[in-house]
């Protein structure tokens, strides 16, 4: 067996292993992570609300599914798609925290010399972009939304802040979900439980998506019908 094949059954082991813990207690470790992906969901709400009050809103009509255009399950599919890639991105995080924190420290102590201080240095090299990495996707998010925001609340008449209140029922269940890998990635890196980050994206992703699917058909079907409520006139 290789070097590289005994690092990935050892943590293919610790993987189940993990999982086995986590099954015999689930709701502590959940709860966790969605009180930690609340707690970033907020963060970024307010950013959002922030920015959207000094950003100068797009003047081009926007069509918005249900709302004045019409509404069907391409909509859906393409916000599912929106949301799946975020949650990709995230999950991936905690697949390269897996990577970087326990299968490259494992290999590293098979080598000797310089090969070693390569591995030595590949993990914390690693970790550090993905840190870059999501702290880009999170400024990213934040503008787009906030321009998002911006420009339908001009266009519908209403302030942003009255706009963001409509997305909520939709918005925040969509943004925990989508952000429950980053939350895991966060208290894990933290206690160095790199051995867990597979079990953590396995387990995140499964309690995301069909979240991220019901957000999808509510933010379709549902708010522009709350949205029109709110309009004035």
């Amino acid at each position: 067996m290789s070097i590289r094949d005994l690092a990935l059954a050892r943590g293919l082991d610790d993987t189940r292993a993990t999982l086995v813990r986590w099954n015999a207690a689930p709701a502590p470790v959940a709860g966790r992570w969605a009180l930690w992906s609340l707690v970033i969901a907020s963060a970024l709400l307010y950013v959002v609300w922030a920015i959207s009050h000094r950003t100068v809103p797009d003047t081009r009509p926007l069509l918005l599914p249900g709302l004045n255009a019409p509404a069907g399950l391409e909509d859906v599919a393409r916000v599912l798609a929106r949301n799946g890639l975020v949650l990709a991105l995230h999950a991936l995080a905690c697949v390269a925290g897996f990577i970087a924190g326990s299968a490259l420290p494992e290999q590293a102590e098979q080598h000797r010399g310089a090969w070693r201080r390569v591995h030595e240095l590949a993990g914390p090299a690693a970790i550090a972009f993905v840190g870059a990495a999501t702290l880009f996707s999170l400024v990213t998010q934040a503008l787009v939304l906030a321009h998002g925001a911006s420009t339908i609340a001009w266009q519908q008449g209403i302030s942003p802040g009255l706009l963001l209140l409509s997305v909520l029922p939709h918005a925040l269940p969509e943004l925990i979900a989508v952000f429950l890998p980053l939350a895991a990635w966060i208290l894990l890196s933290r206690r160095g439980r790199w051995d867990e980050m597979l079990a953590a994206t396995l387990v995140t992703t499964v309690m995301a998506f069909p979240v991220i699917v019901a957000a999808a058909f509510v933010e379709i079907y549902l708010w522009p019908h709350l949205l029109l409520g709110l309009l004035p006139g």
